[in-house]
């Protein structure tokens, strides 16, 4: 069966309309769920910033006030003067440590109880406790000195060893604590008083219940996520499963989390791809971290992002498919008049014409059509001759090649012509000829070490010296941090060669030029200076600006700023009588 182009050309941009549409399709769609899981995995982790912020802050604050009970005369006062085995004291004394205390952490609305025990007795208000200094928090803190000591998350039956209370509902079975040794001071008049060697220092006991890290989270975080507060032990401080709050939860995954402090990183939990956001408390030293099922953040949006997708690839299907038959009318039937025409001309006959119909691409292929066949003759008799002078010109190029190698032997010749006449003078001008040809004649014209421009100078510098007879003496004086950079090819000669020629012309001896480097910040800067005529500043400006000036020095200039960029280059001052700086800057 034949298939004419025109059907051909319909078939093609069916496929063409149909692979991009479906590519581009699936590619929408995957960037959408993308940057969406993205967007959610940032705000989730941002909220885990922002609770443990919020955490820290209030934390602090209790950690600040308790420092402050170091100070506290009235504290200080009371176990200063406290008779420990006087029990109308200890009551008295309880009513004026709570007070103290009261004003310190009252108005603190996460903390639960605050305490201060002592091994005769518990100040502050009163819990079913037994004896707290038979606890660990007690024999924690005594070990920590004075450093306030964050205890996780614990059991207050199992803590305190009170059985009879495991099956009540107590509000306060689970609590986490702070806690401190204080050591209290007194400034009086100048002097810091301290507490007599016999007297025992009290356990300052702040407990917050589990609730408070709970309600942080419970309300910040998406419904369908899970949270764990642990500290640096794996000991659950606060979760969204209540069962698993004062428990050790080992896992190998939390396990790679707590060697880092803060990120967040896609994993599979239990056969589900999830978002594991986490940070850890600068407080506390707990890591907070909260988990979120990828398909729960994004299940709302998928059938929004394929129905809005779908309809649109609909939609352009049918209008591409419209403009393609359009098209395809539109190509074709020009095409089957030149084809027409093609025939005629294949045939010999180029006298044939075709009708010129309509001002686009091809009514002006039509013309040139037309214009072919007058112009045959003339294009293959150009291109003849296009051909003729191209051999004729790579033969003459060809014979004006001349290889270095060929000029370096010769020079070498000379120069042991020169050392057997001995003419050290000229075998040495020689040498330092053939140098700079070879510096050069390179077949790139990268840049190269300091080093290497500042031997092809002293070449320079010696020939032009014999030329004009020690017109001229030089002083070099470079940071030696610049021998690690390079420089572009031939950087000072251009201004080397100015001062020479132009600075010294009516000069015959005591010329000076000066080649100085130095690095400053992020910026090298080189200066070649002399002490000649000077010049104008419209001869200065003319140098640096117009193309008809110095060749050498304007092609340096741009060879700098392609290089390195429009903010480097050189600078020149110079005035009559005053000699000329020319100072070059390059960067690091």
């Amino acid at each position: 069966m034949k298939i004419t182009f025109r059907y051909r050309l319909l078939a093609s941009y069916i496929l063409l309309i149909a692979i991009p549409l479906l590519v581009l399709g699936a590619l929408f769609y995957r960037t959408s769920l993308k940057i969406i899981t993205e967007q959610a995995q940032n705000n989730v982790y941002e909220i885990v910033r922002k609770n443990n912020e919020v955490m820290d802050t209030k934390l602090r604050i209790v950690d600040q006030n308790s420092m402050s009970l170091f100070l506290d005369k009235d504290l200080f006062r009371i176990f200063s003067q406290l008779d420990p085995a006087n029990q109308t004291d200890l009551f008295a004394a309880d009513r004026q440590v709570t007070a103290v205390l009261s004003k310190y952490f009252s108005q603190n609305q996460d903390i639960y109880a605050y305490q201060l025990w002592t091994s005769y007795f518990t100040f502050g208000q009163s819990l079913p406790q037994g004896d707290p200094t038979q606890s660990d928090i007690y024999g924690i803190a005594r070990q920590a000195g004075g450093k306030l000591v964050w205890i996780p998350t614990f059991d207050f039956v199992s803590m305190f060893n009170q059985p009879y209370l495991q099956n009540g509902n107590l509000e306060y079975r689970y609590l986490f604590s702070a806690t401190r040794v204080l050591d209290f001071t007194y400034l009086s008049n100048t002097k810091l008083e301290k507490m007599a060697a016999g007297v025992e220092r009290p356990v300052l006991a702040i407990s917050f219940k589990s609730e408070v890290l709970k309600s942080l989270y419970a309300d910040s975080i998406p419904g369908n996520s899970h949270y764990m507060v642990l500290d640096p032990q794996d000991k659950v401080v606060a979760s969204s499963d209540p069962g698993a709050v004062a428990q050790t939860h080992k896992e190998a995954w939390l396990d790679e989390l707590q060697r880092e402090n803060s990120g967040a990183r896609r994993m599979t939990l239990n056969g589900e791809a999830v978002i594991v956001c986490f940070d850890r408390s600068e407080v506390t030293g707990w890591m907070s971290v909260v988990w979120i099922p990828e398909a729960g953040l994004v299940s709302s949006l998928v059938p929004v992002i394929r129905t809005s997708i779908t309809v649109l690839a609909v939609v352009m299907g049918i209008v591409a498919l419209m403009f393609a038959f359009f098209i395809a009318g539109k190509i074709t039937r020009p095409i089957k008049r030149l084809l027409s025409a093609m025939r005629s001309v294949g045939e010999g006959d180029f006298q044939t014409r075709v009708e010129v119909v309509g001002n686009d691409e091809f009514g002006i292929l039509t013309q040139r059509f037309n214009r072919m066949n007058d112009r045959i003759h003339l294009l293959v008799t150009e291109n003849y001759e296009i051909k003729l002078k191209e051999k004729e010109a790579e033969i003459q190029a060809l014979n004006m090649q001349m290889h270095p190698h060929f000029l370096y032997n010769t020079l070498n010749v000379m120069n042991w012509m020169a050392i057997e006449n001995d003419q050290q003078e000229l075998s040495r001008m020689l040498v330092c000829l053939s140098n700079m040809l070879h510096y050069t004649s390179r077949k790139t014209w990268d840049a190269v070490p300091l080093s290497e421009e500042m031997s092809w100078m002293n070449n320079y510098f010696y020939i032009m010296s014999i030329r004009f007879e020690d017109k001229f003496t030089v002083e070099v004086d470079m940071d030696p941090r610049l021998f690690e950079y390079d420089v572009p090819r031939l950087l000072f000669q251009p201004f080397v060669e100015n001062a020479i020629l132009h600075g010294f012309e009516q000069t015959d001896s005591g010329g000076l030029i000066g080649i100085r480097g130095w690095i400053n910040g992020g910026t090298r800067y080189y200066e070649v200076a002399d002490n000649g005529l000077g010049m104008s500043q419209e001869a200065v400006q003319a140098i640096l600006h117009e193309r008809s000036s110095s060749v050498g020095i304007k092609n340096t200039i741009d060879r700098i700023q392609i290089t390195y960029g429009g903010a480097y280059g050189i600078s020149m001052v110079s005035a009559p009588g005053q000699g000329t700086r020319v100072i070059i800057t390059l960067p690091l």
